[in-house]
C-alpha cells in the first residue's frame, strides 16, 4: 500500500485522501502564507500549495523520508482572494461579496519527493444565491464559517446557500480527488 505525508492540519483533507485508499501520516507543512503584492490568485494557490508539500518533506527526519502531499484552498471574486473571516463584520463583508452571484474556488495540491514536486491546480466555479442579512448572521452565530476560506464550507450549513457549481465539488471542499489520485500515481510511475 502506498504511504505518504499530508502536510494540512484539515480534518476536511483527512477524510479526502483517506477516501483514496492511501495511507498516511501528518507531518508539519507551517509556511508564511500572506500573498505577495500583485501576485495572481492562482499563481498565489499554486506557490502555497508547493511551499507546504516542500515543508513537510523538509520536517521529516532520517533519511528515508516519505512523499508529502500539500494542498491549498482559496475563494476568489472580482479577483479578490477571501481568506478566513478575521471577525463577524469581515465574514458580512465576504457574504455580502458573495450573495447572488458567482465566484471562483481554487484548490492546488502538490506532491513533493527528492528530488521533484509535481503539481496541479483546479477551478471551480460556485454560485450563491441571494442572502438576507439574518441568513449571513444565522450562519456567522453556527460557528461553522470562522475557519473556512471564503467564510463558508460547502460540506456544512452553507450547502443550502450554493444552487449550483461547475467542477470539482472536493476542490470545494479542499482536496481534488481526481486529481490528486492523478499525481500519487506519478510516484507509481517513478
Amino acid at each position: 500500500m502506498l504511504k505518504i505525508a499530508l502536510a494540512s492540519a484539515s480534518p476536511r483533507r483527512r477524510e479526502l485522501l483517506s477516501q483514496l485508499g492511501v495511507e498516511f501520516e501528518l507531518v508539519r507543512g507551517d509556511i508564511d502564507e500572506t500573498q505577495l503584492p500583485g501576485e495572481a490568485a492562482t499563481d498565489y494557490v499554486l506557490r502555497l500549495a508547493r511551499q507546504k508539500a516542500a515543508a513537510g518533506l523538509a520536517a521529516q527526519q532520517g533519511s528515508h523520508k516519505l512523499p508529502v502531499l500539500g494542498a491549498d484552498t482559496i475563494v476568489v471574486v472580482d479577483g479578490e482572494v477571501l481568506g478566513k473571516p478575521a471577525d463577524q463584520t469581515d465574514f458580512l463583508r465576504m457574504m455580502s461579496l458573495l450573495s447572488n452571484r458567482q465566484h471562483q474556488v481554487y484548490t492546488a495540491i502538490a506532491l513533493a519527493t527528492e528530488p521533484q514536486i509535481w503539481s496541479d491546480t483546479v477551478k471551480t466555479e460556485v454560485w450563491f444565491c441571494e442572502l438576507s442579512r439574518q441568513q449571513m448572521l444565522d450562519y456567522w452565530h453556527s460557528g461553522e464559517p470562522a475557519d473556512k476560506a471564503g467564510g463558508y464550507g460547502i460540506q456544512g450549513l452553507a450547502g443550502r446557500f450554493i444552487p449550483k457549481i461547475a467542477g470539482s465539488y472536493f476542490a470545494v471542499v479542499g482536496l481534488p480527488l481526481y486529481e490528486t489520485a492523478q499525481l500519487l500515481t506519478k510516484l507509481q510511475d517513478n
